[in-house]
């Protein structure tokens, strides 16, 4: 069982910027991708980015450009840079990992962390 643990979270004025962790207890080069999800209230979550074992990224739309993903494998952390921050952005930020073939996926989350984004 992996776990997941987020920090960074925390609330900020437009444009301002945070920085996202999520710690591994195993090694995250293992995993297919890592992935970071976020849930507005009273919507469903939504893929926001990912990386993959490889270090290929890809963002939403709403946020490509503004966001960045990386992972540490040494540190079995992936962070989320969050730039140029809308109130938009307001949401439970969760840690998603991957692993195994599709047959035999795992997959694991964090607690989340909340993001609110001041206007």
């Amino acid at each position: 069982q992996v776990q997941l643990v987020e920090s960074g979270g925390g609330l900020v004025q437009a444009g301002g910027s945070l920085r996202l962790s999520c710690a591994a207890s195993e090694n995250i080069f293992n995993m297919n991708a890592m992935y970071w999800y976020r849930q507005a209230p009273g919507k469903q979550r939504e893929l926001v980015a990912q990386i993959t074992s490889g270090g290929w990224t890809a963002y939403a739309d709403s946020v490509r450009g503004r966001f960045t993903i990386s992972r540490d494998n040494a540190k079995n952390t992936v962070y989320l840079q969050m730039n140029e921050l809308k109130p938009e952005d307001t949401a439970v930020y969760y840690c998603n990992a991957k692993r195994g073939p599709l047959y035999l996926r795992e997959d694991y989350w964090g607690q989340g962390t909340q993001v609110t984004v001041s206007s």
